[in-house]
């Protein structure tokens, strides 16, 4: 359980659409150019990159991080609405018999298809402290409480996310309660195609 007293999330539409000259679009670059994560050059680089154009044409949404003694941006994640396909050879029983609540399956394939929330980014500010400010699991736990809040208001039943295929990684993932359920190939043009690891967590 994160103590939610200490820190504070803040949807960066706050500031896009914000006509207070102390924030707007400016301010946030200004933010956003104060974190870093030399670990994962992909997490900085679509935070400074792409989460602003990426919010605007409602891909997905960002959300930062404050710790709210000094106000610093300790992390931030991202958050989006995806089309999810889980085959049923992959997930045990139980979990197929709440999957066929939100999804539409196909039985000749086994496989279940839904909308799903997405944890596309998660990432910690190594600026501040080298990131000692807050833990992964509390990052990621944040995340989760946005994601029980968009349920509140509109349902579903699924949440997911990809990573590297990092024993480290993904048994931080396994002790938050995610299930790998699959594998994807990138296919990025700007880097060589590699596997990518799919996780499910059910609400």
């Amino acid at each position: 359980m994160v103590e939610t007293s200490k820190y504070s999330v803040i949807n960066i539409r706050r500031y896009l659409n914000s006509e207070n000259p102390k924030l707007g679009e400016n301010r946030l670059l200004q933010v956003l150019s104060g974190f870093s994560c030399p670990k994962n050059p992909d997490v900085e680089r679509f935070l400074k990159k792409n989460s602003i154009e990426f919010t605007k044409k409602n891909q997905s949404v960002t959300y930062l991080v404050f710790d709210i003694s000094n106000m610093r941006m300790v992390g931030y994640f991202t958050l989006a609405l995806k089309p999810l396909t889980v085959r049923g050879d992959t997930v045990s029983n139980t979990v197929k018999r709440k999957l066929l609540r939100v999804s539409e399956l196909d039985e000749k394939s086994d496989t279940y298809t839904m909308s799903a929330y997405l944890i596309a980014q998660l990432g910690k500010n190594d600026s501040e402290k080298d990131g000692e400010m807050i833990t992964g699991s509390e990052l990621l736990e944040l995340a989760w409480d946005k994601i029980k809040e968009m349920q509140y208001l509109c349902g579903g039943m699924v949440a997911f996310l990809e990573a590297e295929n990092e024993e480290k990684l993904l048994s931080f993932y396994h002790n938050n309660r995610f299930l790998q359920f699959d594998t994807r190939q990138t296919t990025s043009s700007k880097d060589e195609p590699h596997a990518l690891v799919q996780l499910l967590r059910l609400l």
